[in-house]
């Protein structure tokens, strides 16, 4: 057995590994190996949704091959394993680009699909399953479901945002969307509280694509920030790659570095400096859809104990009341986050039963893991959640209460149906039992 752990860093937990690398073999690989077994990928899930805990892991990196690209309609169709960088390195000298796309395009085309993931787009374009036209799904016991929007549709609802506990995603057909090149024309805004946030999320969402905010937690009244939105643009001859090299943290420090000393200076130095910077420029996509990609491992710099990510979505009409909550618990707390990423989804309904997104406001928080201390936070947070009548992202996960997963998933019932007896993860096992 080998000990994995996922993007947060909580534990590394002993696991059967077995590497998926020819899409041909996979059913036998999975009928060999010990059971419970789950799909895993890049492992960018921050909790136990890409872990199975003491059970088998099924690596699909090793299924990278890219099977047709129609340069004419935008289709493309791959192996899960493909990493969106490659797909965006392939597609946008060719003039498409992924519709939607998270904070990190270290990540698989199954795990993208498994989770729903979303980016700064949602209002537009929604989340990754609207643009999956077909996939291909392995259960246990053999069986091949070819579902999408236009076939075996309840497969395929019950897949996307899945968590990977329906089969083994191996192959996909994703529609592209047509790119004038691999440049934004990004704007950022400075942001003094709330309500110019709202203003300023309400009155971009007709004329930009691209919507987010930076939000200082420990800092003057809650919701000051840098508002950053973006639209794809033609900006004629430039380098075709973003300059400077990527970094990476190069070990993980005895301590967190992200602690009540580093972070209120930080955030008082991040947010001036920024918002020196405020106005319009021309930004490469990788430096405008992936900023934290540019230092590798990053995660490190929470120390050995690792941390958590607390991503929580509210309906719009309690929106403010709730981020403004969530906020002043934190600074309470005296447990600001850095990372902390707030914006708005659209009026739209997700493809997926276990989608995340809901019309509504979004709030990522990042935390280092301080174990009793931390929790009690995030029980506060949950009461928030709970009272908005919200929920929280699975794909971000690692403790939340069973009562608010199934009150904030209100399809699981149906969702239960498409089971694979023979999948099972830490987060499935702690939230729906087994």
């Amino acid at each position: 057995m080998r000990p994995v752990s996922s993007w947060g860093r909580l534990s590394a937990y002993p696991h059967h590994v077995v590497d998926l690398n020819d899409a041909s073999r996979a059913i036998g690989l999975m009928s060999d190996g010990p059971h419970p077994g789950l799909a895993h990928g890049m492992g960018r899930s921050y909790g136990d949704a890409c872990l199975n805990p003491k059970g088998t892991l099924w690596v699909t990196t090793g299924l990278d091959h890219f099977i047709a690209f129609d340069e004419i309609t935008g289709r493309l169709v791959c192996e899960a394993g493909v990493l969106l960088r490659d797909i965006q390195r392939l597609v946008i000298p060719r003039g498409w680009i992924l519709p939607v796309t998270p904070g990190t395009q270290l990540v698989t085309v199954g795990g993208a699909i498994a989770n729903d993931v979303h980016g700064k787009n949602h209002h537009a374009l929604g989340c990754f399953g609207d643009h999956v036209q077909n996939l291909t799904l392995l259960r246990t016991d053999g069986q091949t479901i070819q579902c999408g929007p236009d076939a075996h549709t309840d497969w395929f609802a019950a897949t996307v945002g899945g968590l990977g506990l329906t089969g083994v995603i191996t192959q996909a057909e994703i529609q592209l969307r047509r790119a004038r090149g691999p440049w934004v024309r990004s704007e950022t805004v400075a942001h003094a509280h709330l309500d110019e946030f709202f203003r300023l999320a309400d009155d971009s969402e007709a004329d930009w694509e691209h919507t987010v905010s930076w939000v200082d937690c420990v800092g003057g009244r809650p919701g000051r920030g840098l508002f950053m939105r973006g639209n794809p643009t033609d900006a004629g001859d430039r380098p075709a790659l973003p300059a400077g090299r990527r970094l990476a943290m190069p070990f993980v420090p005895p301590v967190s570095l992200v602690n009540r000393v580093s972070l209120r200076p930080f955030n008082m130095a991040y947010y001036h400096f920024k918002k020196r910077q405020t106005g319009q420029a021309i930004t490469h996509y990788e430096s405008f859809f992936y900023p934290l990609d540019k230092l590798l491992k990053w995660n490190r710099m929470y120390g050995p104990r690792g941390f958590f990510q607390y991503q929580s979505v509210v309906p719009r009409a309690v929106g403010q009341d709730a981020t403004e909550a969530m906020l002043k618990e934190v600074a309470r707390a005296g447990e600001g986050s850095f990372l902390a990423v707030l914006k708005t989804f659209g009026n739209r309904s997700p493809v997926g039963m276990l989608s995340f997104p809901q019309p509504g406001v979004t709030l990522a928080l990042d935390f280092p893991n301080r174990g009793e201390r931390t929790c009690r936070l995030f029980e506060s947070l949950d009461a928030i959640v709970r009272e908005a009548k919200g929920r929280l992202y699975p794909a971000k996960d690692a403790r939340m209460p069973r009562d608010l997963f199934e009150a904030g998933y209100p399809h699981l019932t149906e969702f239960m149906k498409y089971r694979d007896p023979g999948i099972s993860s830490g987060l499935s096992r702690r939230l729906m039992g087994h």
